[in-house]
């Protein structure tokens, strides 16, 4: 089981690029950019709002549970 960061997507549909929304939401280009990648262990709810309030959109529209195991069990 796994999660999936859709966030690059959003960011695409909507035409926002990781230096504006980084900006945005007050955290640096670095740790926007693992967040988008899937990089990090955990994210704050006021940062997934903070995103979510810019790019108009839902959290589920950022992440995505894959009921696929992890190492193809």
């Amino acid at each position: 089981m796994e999660i999936i960061v859709n966030l690059d997507v959003m960011m695409a549909m909507r035409k926002v690029s990781s230096k504006e929304l980084a900006k945005a939401i007050d955290i640096t280009e670095a740790n926007l950019s693992l967040l988008k990648r899937g990089k990090v262990k955990g994210v704050r709810f006021e940062t997934l709002a903070k995103i979510c309030a810019y790019l108009q959109c839902q959290p589920g529209d950022i992440l995505v549970f894959s009921s696929q195991s992890i190492g193809g069990k």
